[in-house]
C-alpha cells in the first residue's frame, strides 16, 4: 500500500474519528483506524462496535491496500507536521512509514483483516433533514441524558420521527431522572408515501454527540434512517452508524406538569449570573440553592457550614402565594445554558413538585427539573 495525501485532508479525517475510537483498550484493534487505499481515494474507518464512522478522502493512490494504525498516535504525529503532502507506505508485517518533508516516522500497525466489519447499509429509505434543526434539537436535549447511569436506557436519547401530510416532525427527549428535556421542530419535507408514519428509536448519547459534531461542520444537509437495530446518518460523503439501545424508555409525558398558576418569569441572563454567583458557596455534592418566589422578586440563597453563605435577589414577574423550594444549581444552569431567548418561565405547584421550565416564545422546548430538600 502506498499513497500521497495532503496533511490537512488526513488530519480532518482523523479529527472526525477521535470520538468514535475505543479508549478503554478492551480490544487493541478498536483503538486503531482502518485505512483502505483504493482508486478514488482513501477510506478512513473507526468503530467501537457500537458506533461506526466511514469517510472517503482525496489521495493519490500508487498501490492499493489496507492497514490499521493507532488513531491517537497518527493524529498526534499529524498535528505536529507542517502543511504539505504526506507519503504513507505500508511494508511487511504492517509497518507504516510516514514521510513529510524531512520528517520520517515508522509506526506499527495491525492487519486490516482483524478490523471489525461495519454493517452493510442500504441507501434507500433515508429521510432528508435540515442540519441546523437537528443540531439544535440535540443541543437542547443532550445535557439531560444520563452519563453512565445504572438505568442503561437513560444513557440515550429517545428519537421520534413523525411524518405528517407534507412535513417531517422530529422530537428528541433526554432524561437522567433528575431533569427532563423535550425539544421538537419541523426538520424537513415528508419522505416517500410508503414511509412509516412514526419511527421511535433510542440512540446512545455518544452517537448523538458525534452527529452534532459532524453537523457543526456545515456543508450539506444530512440524511437519517433507522432499521430494526441500527441508526444510519449520512452527510457530505460521511457515514455514521450506531446500534440502537434496547429497552423501554420511561413514560416521560407523566412527569411533565400541567400549567400552574404559580409562574415566575425572569430574565435568563440575570438568573444565570445570580445562580453562578450564589452556587460558589453551595455544598459540593448537591449544589443546593434555596429559591424563594414572592411578589415581584426571586431570592436565591446558599449556605455551607465550611465556607459561609450567599444571597442574591433579582426582579421576577410572579403572582401567587410566596413559595420556597430548592434545586441543584447545576441542573438549572444546564437548562439556562441551552435557552436562547431573553426570558425564561418557571412553573411550580408546591415546593416539592417538579418545576416546568419554558423558553418564553418557544413552544418547541420544555424542561422539567426535580426540586431537592434544602
Amino acid at each position: 500500500m502506498k499513497l500521497r495525501i495532503a496533511r490537512d485532508e488526513l488530519l480532518t479525517g482523523l479529527q472526525r474519528v477521535q470520538g468514535v475510537v475505543e479508549k478503554r483498550n478492551t480490544m487493541p484493534i478498536l483503538s486503531n483506524i482502518l485505512l483502505e487505499a483504493k482508486a478514488d481515494g482513501v477510506d478512513i474507518l473507526a468503530t467501537d462496535l457500537e458506533i461506526g464512522m466511514r469517510g472517503l478522502y482525496k489521495a493519490t493512490v500508487q498501490e492499493p491496500g489496507a492497514v490499521t494504525l493507532s488513531a491517537r498516535k497518527l493524529y498526534e504525529i499529524l498535528k505536529e507536521l507542517r502543511d504539505g503532502e504526506i507519503e504513507l507506505t505500508v511494508g511487511e508485517n504492517n509497518w507504516a512509514a510516514i514521510q513529510a518533508g524531512k520528517s520520517h516516522f515508522k509506526i506499527m500497525g495491525l492487519p486490516s483483516s482483524d478490523f471489525p466489519a461495519l454493517p452493510a447499509i442500504d441507501r434507500e429509505g433515508l429521510i432528508p433533514l435540515t442540519g441546523a434543526g437537528l443540531s439544535e434539537l440535540i443541543r437542547k436535549t443532550l445535557f439531560a441524558a444520563g452519563d453512565n447511569d445504572a438505568r442503561y436506557i437513560l444513557n440515550g436519547l429517545l428519537v421520534t420521527l413523525t411524518t405528517l401530510e407534507k412535513k417531517t416532525m422530529l422530537r428528541l427527549v433526554g432524561t437522567d431522572g433528575h431533569r427532563l428535556a423535550v425539544a421538537e421542530q419541523e426538520v424537513g419535507v415528508a419522505p416517500s408515501k410508503d414511509a412509516p408514519k412514526e419511527i421511535k428509536a433510542i440512540i446512545p448519547k455518544k452517537a448523538a454527540f458525534e452527529m452534532r459534531r459532524l453537523l457543526e461542520e456545515g456543508d450539506g444537509e444530512p440524511l437519517i434512517g433507522f432499521t430494526k437495530n441500527l441508526m444510519i446518518f449520512r452527510k457530505s460523503g460521511l457515514l455514521l452508524t450506531s446500534r440502537l439501545m434496547e429497552g423501554n424508555y420511561p413514560n416521560y409525558q407523566q412527569v411533565i406538569p400541567k400549567d400552574h398558576d404559580r409562574r415566575a418569569t425572569v430574565a435568563r441572563l440575570e438568573m444565570e449570573g445570580a445562580l453562578r454567583r450564589v452556587s460558589v458557596l453551595s455544598r459540593d455534592k448537591t449544589n443546593a440553592v434555596k429559591m424563594t418566589l414572592s411578589a415581584g422578586r426571586m431570592a436565591l440563597f446558599t449556605s455551607n457550614p465550611d465556607f459561609g453563605e450567599a444571597t442574591e435577589e433579582l426582579p421576577a414577574q410572579y403572582t401567587g402565594e410566596a413559595l420556597t423550594t430548592g434545586f441543584n444549581a447545576r441542573y438549572l444552569l444546564d437548562v439556562l445554558g441551552v435557552i436562547d431567548g431573553e426570558s425564561v418561565s418557571l412553573q411550580l405547584e408546591t415546593p416539592l413538585s417538579p418545576c416546568l421550565v419554558r423558553e418564553v416564545g418557544n413552544s418547541g422546548f420544555i424542561c422539567v427539573v426535580m426540586p431537592i430538600k434544602v
